[in-house]
């Protein structure tokens, strides 16, 4: 099994926001430049997180995205589902794996696909970021572009 770029991209998306979210919005071009993805593909994704309630818009000046939620309260899950994006390891689907008849295996790989998300599931952004081999990456990515962090998520606490 395999996650997709829409889901890989969209976690990293969203990542970037709850990095930053005491300074405030972040616009789409800022998450482009320092996680090397295309503006309208993140514009893509963000339609589809804004739909969720994932994040918000601000406009005007200093305008861009918040989470919509705390960082606590938004699962990794969350975020892949909210771009349409299946965990789904099944041989071809519910039930209809050979056209009519469940295949010999399919009870295995639905248990594998419900292992995986009830894993992503158990992982905030929140729990993610204060992970040490993230923070190392945060502090690589913030010197990189000249961005700043929270002091908080610059470390463990």
């Amino acid at each position: 099994m395999r996650l997709s770029t829409k889901g890989r991209y969209a976690v990293t998306a969203m990542m970037d926001l709850a990095i930053h979210e005491p300074q405030g919005p972040v616009t789409l071009a800022e998450i482009s430049h320092c996680q090397s993805i295309s503006l309208s593909y993140l514009e893509q994704l963000f339609s589809k997180l804004r739909r969720e309630d994932l994040v918000r818009g601000v406009r005007g000046p200093g305008g861009g995205y918040r989470l919509a939620k705390a960082a606590e309260d938004i699962s990794i899950a969350q975020i892949i589902a909210a771009v349409d994006e299946k965990v789904d390891s099944t041989c071809g689907g519910d039930s209809g794996c050979d056209e009519t008849d469940t295949c010999l295996t399919h009870e295995l790989w639905c248990g594998l696909s419900k292992r995986i998300y009830e894993f992503l599931d158990s992982i905030s952004l929140r729990d993610f970021l204060e992970r040490p081999a993230v923070q190392d990456v945060i502090r690589r990515q913030e010197a990189d572009s000249q961005r700043t962090a929270l002091p908080a998520f610059q470390g463990h606490r």
